[in-house]
């Protein structure tokens, strides 16, 4: 039984069909089929049978499905890394989305770098719609912030893929946060009582960062469910926003968390709009099936730790990107 009949063996089972593997592999017919037959041989079980135009798995067949898909994906993930080496083994490539990046990607790096010996980062900061063509394309090893949208088929755009197991992501949620919208005191839409309509904010400046309010987060399909396109001013960081909101020049819709203390104060109101506070969610995102490297998935479970979320809402200090050091760079968008 070779790493090569397993390769050939999983991507039939997953086509359910010869001709389609050997499509996808991009060899003849009779070559799958004389690879199967020396590792039906092997295993003494004939794994398939030909069925509707295809074939159907017997009970050995789906047994050996999964062990196949594990294997080949194992040594996928050793062929790249092996490929891929650098005397900076513990380096790690982060891409993160901008309110991420903004206001809590600091604190979780700086506390991971100092915890986890040999972990150093690179971080880069990317529009949400291009993380996941970029992970699968393995740029970068993890992804913080928003969830990646699937696209079908990704997996599949470079040789390297072609004739591979399918690969996709694996992404956990770590952070959970709620967007509310906030004005100054002085302003007019302070003294309204809730519920409000979002009718009523619509014609004022909505101020946001410089990706504005995604689409893929979930105000940005809180927005779209509602039926508006506000007209947002993106400026170079959701501070800047928020500084433009204390002015009284309009309104956004902030991270709770952040605008907490200063609602309390009494310097800033939540505006009381129906549907909200708008919860999400911040996720951390590598590739599947044992294809991450270590230090991701150390980041990734590191993430979700009691630690890392006290550190990334604790009150006061500086939250966004800005550190440099020798363990850790960033270049804030690609």
């Amino acid at each position: 039984m070779t790493l090569g009949q397993l390769r050939t063996f999983a991507l039939v089972a997953k086509l359910g069909s010869l001709h389609a593997a050997a499509a996808r592999l991009g060899v003849s017919e009779p070559a799958v089929s004389a690879a199967l037959a020396a590792l039906r041989q092997d295993l003494d079980d004939p794994l398939f049978v030909r069925a509707h135009g295809g074939i159907a798995l017997t009970p050995g067949g789906r047994a050996l499905a999964e062990y196949a898909q594990d294997i080949v994906g194992l040594a996928d993930k050793a062929r790249w890394e092996v490929a891929h080496a650098q005397t900076e083994t513990g380096r790690l490539k982060i891409v993160a989305t901008a309110p991420f990046a903004e206001h809590a990607a600091g604190r979780l790096l700086d506390l991971f770098t100092r915890r986890v010996p040999g972990a150093s980062v690179d971080v880069v900061v990317e529009q949400a719609e291009d993380v996941t063509s970029l992970m699968l394309e393995r740029v970068y090893d993890i992804a913080l912030g928003i969830k990646p949208p699937v696209r079908n088929g990704a997996a599949h755009n470079s040789a390297e893929s072609k004739d591979a197991a399918d690969v996709g992501l694996d992404s956990v949620p770590f952070l959970r946060y709620q967007r509310v919208f906030v004005v100054a005191a002085g302003h007019p839409l302070a003294s309204l009582h809730g519920p409000v309509r979002l009718s009523e904010l619509l014609g004022r400046p909505w101020f946001a960062g410089p990706a504005g309010i995604q689409e893929t987060s979930e105000e940005g399909r809180w927005l779209a469910a509602q039926g508006v396109v506000p007209e947002i001013v993106c400026l170079s960081s959701e501070t800047e926003a928020l500084a433009a909101v204390r002015a009284g020049e309009g309104t956004m819709l902030a991270l709770g968390h952040i605008v907490r203390a200063e609602i309390r104060s009494g310097s800033l109101v939540r505006v009381p709009v129906a549907g909200t506070p708008i919860s999400g969610l911040w996720w951390a995102s590598t590739l599947d099936r044992g294809r991450a490297t270590t230090m991701a998935r150390t980041l990734q479970r590191f993430a979700g730790t009691a630690d890392a979320t006290a550190a990334m809402v604790a009150p006061g200090g500086s939250r966004g990107l800005e550190r440099r050091g020798p363990k850790f760079h960033v270049a804030l968008w690609s």
